[in-house]
């Protein structure tokens, strides 16, 4: 995916984990529900302050812009504490011309969808300051910040390295 920003949080090309799950009676209680879940297993915390913002995309509505509460003083960004808050995804209750365009009848069916950075992911996981340090090809960040071959990540196995 491409878009025009480049500063500390977001960055010109990005790839993007998307979620849509649907089924009767789905509705905006769920996706929030998911996401908590989602967000305090990724990020090892027990709680996960969390807000969500109006927004718009053309295949959800209502379309939100999900916040995580966080600490951005200093060199590193920690999630669970501190006062600040930093955008992860986008996220709504899929609309309902996009359902019936996928042969789903709306009346019956209701859906919610999430797209988020997996770049953004990395950063706040392990702390990483500014995105832009992803693509400037410095062989000590990336070393210091790398991963293993076989150093692959699972709820049973643990999600920290």
């Amino acid at each position: 995916t491409y878009r025009c920003d480049s500063d500390m949080t977001h960055t010109p090309m990005f790839h993007q984990i998307e979620g849509l799950v649907i089924d009767k009676d789905i509705h905006m209680g769920h996706l929030k529900g998911c996401l908590d879940a989602f967000c305090r297993a990724f990020f090892e915390v027990d709680t996960v302050r969390m807000r969500f913002r109006p927004s718009h995309f053309p295949f959800t509505e209502p379309s939100a812009e999900m916040d995580i509460g966080c600490n951005r003083s200093g060199d590193e960004i920690s999630i669970g504490d501190g006062d600040d808050w930093l955008e992860i995804l986008g996220c709504g209750m899929v609309h309902p011309v996009v359902l019936r365009h996928g042969g789903i009848d709306p009346e019956i069916y209701q859906g919610f969808a999430f797209g988020i950075g997996i770049d953004r992911l990395a950063m706040l996981k392990y702390g990483i300051p500014d995105l832009r340090d992803f693509f400037e090809s410095d062989l000590r960040w990336l070393r210091h910040y790398g991963f293993s071959a076989l150093d692959i990540p699972s709820l049973p196995g643990g999600l920290s390295r």
